[in-house]
């Protein structure tokens, strides 16, 4: 059982992974985060997380770490200076590529650390395409769920707090304290979603959405106001713990219970 960084093995080191070894691929974004966070928020938060988690799941199964993907889907960020983005069908194609080259050697595990909201539907069709294309065991793990798929967003954003907000601020703080000016932090919630009962984050009917359609003026949905790295630290190490616990389920998960074992 082993913790290992692809990119530090040799050719012939790579062969002699295991095939139930995950390759855990942190997925970021290069995106617009408000005037009081880096553009590389998304990515930064997924290395932490992934390799925090891959780290620890491999002290009792083996996992190998990717190199990230920092360019994503972050079109709901194209307004803004600082956001660089690939199309969804580049991104597939993208995601496929690495597959293949995947599957090309002993690797049958990959697992997606997803720490951007807006990759998520699209990682969520490239786990089956994978799958069908490859032969894959495909996983899409987040570091944190964003509020606007389920997750929780704190009581003050109004379950509105979805990008660059107090968990995402917070983490920064944490992480990588010198990148982030909270003078420059500002509440920016669009309590005007409140009055739909059917229609907004977390709820029945979802809608399409750019960062600049709720007349926030900065780009954040959400209030970072009320971060400390202290919150942040405890959120990256819960992120790490359950990522951890789940890449050791994800190395001898198969669908089929007690079916003899098959790529396809």
């Amino acid at each position: 059982m082993a913790f290992t960084n692809f990119i530090d093995l040799s050719g012939p080191a790579v062969e002699q992974l295991g095939e139930d070894t995950v390759a855990v691929l942190p997925v970021g974004a290069i995106e617009q985060h408000g005037p009081h966070l880096p553009v590389a928020t998304d990515y930064y938060i997924a290395q932490a997380v992934a390799e925090g988690a891959a780290r620890a799941a491999g002290e009792t199964c083996d996992v190998t770490l990717l190199p990230g993907l920092a360019y994503t889907k972050s079109d709901e960020h194209a307004w803004s200076g600082g956001t660089l983005w690939l199309t969804a069908r580049t991104l597939l194609a993208v995601l496929d590529d690495i597959g293949r080259s995947l599957a090309a050697g002993p690797i049958r595990r990959l697992a997606f650390l997803n720490a951007h909201g807006g990759n998520s539907a699209l990682l969520g069709v490239a786990l089956r395409e994978l799958r069908t294309h490859h032969g894959l065991r495909t996983f899409l793990l987040h570091a944190s769920l964003p509020a606007d798929q389920g997750g929780a967003s704190a009581a003050g954003e109004l379950g509105l707090g979805v990008h660059g907000g107090l968990k995402e601020t917070s983490a920064m703080l944490h992480l990588h304290p010198d990148l982030v000016d909270m003078e420059l932090a500002r509440r920016s919630v669009p309590e005007h979603l409140t009055a739909y009962e059917h229609i907004g984050f977390g709820k029945s009917v979802s809608f399409g959405w750019t960062s600049d359609d709720f007349e926030t003026g900065n780009g954040v949905i959400g209030d970072p106001t009320g971060a400390d790295a202290e919150s942040g630290r405890k959120l990256i190490e819960a992120a790490v713990a359950q990522s951890a616990a789940a890449l050791r389920e994800c190395a001898r998960f198969l669908p089929g219970a007690g079916g003899a074992r098959r790529t396809m």
